[in-house]
């Protein structure tokens, strides 16, 4: 019987051969290797309830792990014997994963060991810290972290389910040791376009983390290993690259990819429809169709990823350039966590795919749990033609230099290619446009550029732009302090090849002394005619005013040798305590000579 890895449709195995060679060539592709986080738990376990029931899994558990219970107010049980210590208190918040959880309770109290009746506490108190290595909610009350089923070492089960709490107990009781996870996201704090000098820019990877795993830290931002899920959504929308998926890295992806569509072409195969799948959720829906049906159609050529969400613009854009027809996504009816960040990327692959003449519909996402259901699914997909002049370029290199290589290659496979695509707020693609009016030239853009698109020039006052390196991250928006910067989200397939682009220039001012350029003329001759004869400090003298037409070593020296003082008519003699007494004496003889 057929498998989920082998041509999988008997209806069509006059056909499977090209699928078979495409699935052979992917699995030859060499996967490069993982780094791994490792947790530590020695069994410390905190249990949240309610009621008895909370005590009753403390029993089950007692004899495999060090066991606390914590009973919500009023916490009215009835009198139980344990062998583990038990109080009162509600969880105000948590923190932490496997091994190293840290958690506030409020109206905390402890039992009182003799209680009679119900149990009866000490008196409470709130803002209580503890720490532990495994935390399991029975409180039947909302989750104490984001993505919950995604935090390892936080089970959550419904008390009034006692087969709900009884696997959430098992799960618990092994729970103790050495685990290791892999490291799915590399970081490169240099690339990252967060912030700049205080001013924030990009947050895309903060907004999509559902975890909670990544925070702001300076001008970039700090991903807890510990904590991600390898949801891959933040590698998926960096537009700098900063931070890329390693299960596997874009590019490794992506060579996958060029593999499986080169060989199913070169064995004749045609319209290949690529079946983006996750092996937990994807792998025994296919199986179960090869298993038990027809299995999959013979030009559907699954594609296994760690996660669905980690499918990036790179990888689209590269399917298609290989010569895919379609591209299908696979998903849980129920998806695990958010998946706001897969529908962006496929938000804005759409317009560049009907941009460079392959139409609608070329990708979707498929949300079932139901084989029969996919397999409907993928036949009433319409036949379309692949890419006319389909690439076999290599990937190689960071995140952001595959998505525009993979950008490029699609545009030069395309049916009916155009050179300028406008696309979704968010993308990381654009240009940067400016009111030429507003601008001062005051160069605070440059400074703030993350990727250098926007470039000064050392001979002149310029303001130059490189569109092929903008990432859209807004920071030259929010840092300019004119606020003449709009952002406007495109891609220009011939920025690729053009030079900087001029978005204002100015004459230089020339320093009226040694005649070396110092500055915007049109800014200095504004602030001089603001201050002459309007100031006191510029009043009164030529030679005063001229200072702000001097460059920075002239003003200095021309200060010293003419030995003004800066404050001018308007210095005030120093007055000290005799004099105010002088001046009270005198007053108190003339007051005395006039009685």
């Amino acid at each position: 019987m057929a498998d989920s890895t082998g041509p999988g449709s008997f209806s069509e195995a006059d056909r499977s051969g090209p699928k078979g060679a495409a699935l052979l060539a992917m699995a030859a592709e060499p996967m490069p290797p993982v780094p791994f986080v490792q947790l530590e738990s020695a069994g410390v376990i905190l249990i949240c309830g309610r009621n008895e029931i909370a005590v009753e899994a403390g029993n089950l558990l007692k004899d495999h792990l060090d066991v606390t219970v914590l009973i919500e107010p009023p916490a009215a049980i009835a009198p139980l014997t344990t062998d583990f210590p038990v109080a009162m208190g509600k969880v105000r918040n948590a923190s932490g994963h496997l091994g190293a959880f840290k958690v506030t309770v409020d109206d905390f109290a402890r039992a009182i060991p003799s209680s009679r009746g119900p149990w009866t506490f000490e008196p409470s108190h709130d803002n209580t810290r503890s720490s532990c290595d495994i935390i399991l909610d029975l409180t039947g009350r909302s989750a104490l972290f984001p993505a919950s089923d995604l935090r390892d070492g936080y089970l959550r089960a419904d008390p009034g389910s006692p087969a709900a709490m009884l696997r959430a107990v098992l799960r618990a009781r092994d729970l103790t040791g050495s685990f290791e996870k892999p490291r799915y996201i590399a970081y490169d704090d240099t690339l990252c376009a967060h912030s700049r000098s205080g001013i924030v820019g990009c947050t895309r990877c903060l907004q999509l983390c559902p975890t909670s795993a990544i925070t702001p830290a300076g001008d970039g931002v700090a991903i807890d290993a510990n904590i991600c899920a390898g949801c891959g959504q933040c590698a998926a929308a960096c537009p700098t690259g900063a931070a890329s998926y390693a299960l596997p890295s874009e590019d490794a992806l992506m060579r996958k990819l060029r593999a499986m569509l080169i060989a199913y072409r070169e064995a004749g195969g045609e319209r290949p429809i690529v079946l983006v799948h996750d092996d937990p959720h994807g792998g025994p829906l296919i199986d179960a169709l090869a298993r038990f049906g027809d299995g999959l159609p013979a030009h559907v050529l699954p594609l296994p990823v760690n996660e669905i969400t980690q499918i990036g613009l790179e990888s689209i854009a590269a399917a298609f350039a290989y010569g895919a027809s379609a591209m299908r996504l696979l998903l849980r009816a129920r998806p695990r966590h958010d998946i706001s960040g897969l529908l962006r990327t496929m938000a804005l692959a759409e317009p560049i795919l009907m941009g460079l003449g392959f139409g609608s519909g070329r990708i979707a996402a498929i949300e079932t749990d139901d084989p029969d259901l996919l397999l409907e699914a993928l036949r009433t997909i319409p036949a379309m033609l692949p890419a006319p002049r389909p690439a076999t370029f290599r990937p190689l290199g960071g995140k952001r230099s595959v998505l525009r290589f993979a950008l490029s290659e699609l545009y030069r496979a395309a049916p009916e290619p155009a050179g300028v695509i406008a696309i979704p707020a968010g993308a990381p693609f654009g240009a940067v446009e400016i009111d030429a009016g507003g601008c001062t030239l005051c160069l605070s853009c440059v400074s703030a550029c993350p990727t250098g698109a926007l470039r000064d020039d050392p001979d002149r006052p310029m303001l130059r732009f490189v569109e092929d390196a903008c990432v859209q991250c807004g920071l030259c928006q929010a840092t300019c302090p004119e606020h003449v910067i709009t952002l406007k989200p495109q891609i220009d397939f011939d920025a690729t090849r053009a030079p900087a682009r001029i978005l204002k220039e100015e004459e230089p001012f020339c320093c009226i002394r040694c005649s070396k350029p110092f500055g915007v003329k049109s800014t200095i001759e504004r602030v001089v005619a603001k201050l002459e004869g309007k100031h006191w400090m510029y009043s009164g003298s030529s030679q005063r005013i001229d200072v702000v037409r001097m460059c920075e070593d002239c003003r200095v020296a021309a200060v010293t040798e003419q030995g003004f003082d800066p404050y001018g008519a308007h210095n005030q003699t120093v007055r000290t305590t005799d004099d105010y007494l002088h001046e009270r004496e005198a007053q108190r003889l003339a007051d005395q000579n006039k009685g």
